[in-house]
């Protein structure tokens, strides 16, 4: 179930959300991340991924990051956000938390857990950071015209209601 996260008028972290506890992730071999989906006027956000980061290279993603054991995921994808974009937390409308999905890795090492979220600005122009060097606002039905997207950036975009149905895709009527 979605939950809504409040984001106050701040420059970084400051919002309103229960406390998710994230348990030892390295007693218990657990692999966590946060994955913000970026929507500006109902576009997407796709960033492609720089030579310099060490996994997914050269392809197209959302905004992610590695989550600390004693993290609460909201604070990371806030600050995540903020390091991959230099959006401030005022810059968002909406800050909403998607399920919590657990994907198998495709190299064979342990599952990852995924923290979604779904992000609305109002801000077009984004400045990235290293770790992408460039970005495009997409339409959600152009989506698959994007090659090279990482292997589980789709499960991501269908957590968080950013990929058309069927039907809307191919212009029926509900």
């Amino acid at each position: 179930m979605a939950r809504e996260v409040v984001v106050g008028e701040c420059q970084t972290a400051c919002f309103h959300a229960a406390e998710r506890p994230v348990g030892d992730q390295k007693r218990q071999g657990l692999r966590q991340v946060v994955a913000v989906v970026l929507v500006w006027r109902g576009r997407v956000g796709l960033f492609k991924r720089s030579g310099s980061v060490q996994h997914d290279a050269g392809l197209w993603h959302c905004i992610t990051g590695y989550l600390d054991a004693d993290s609460d995921p909201v604070r990371q994808a806030i600050q995540e956000i903020w390091e991959e974009t230099l959006l401030p937390a005022r810059a968002l409308e909406q800050l909403t938390a998607g399920p919590t999905l657990r994907l198998a890795d495709p190299r064979g090492g342990p599952d990852w857990t995924v923290h979604t979220f779904l992000a609305r600005t109002s801000q077009r122009r984004l400045t990235l950071n290293w770790e992408h060097k460039t970005y495009r606002w997409v339409w959600p039905w152009k989506l698959s015209q994007f090659d090279g997207q990482v292997a589980w950036l789709t499960d991501v975009l269908r957590a968080v209601g950013s990929l058309p149905s069927a039907k809307a895709r191919d212009g029926v009527a509900s």
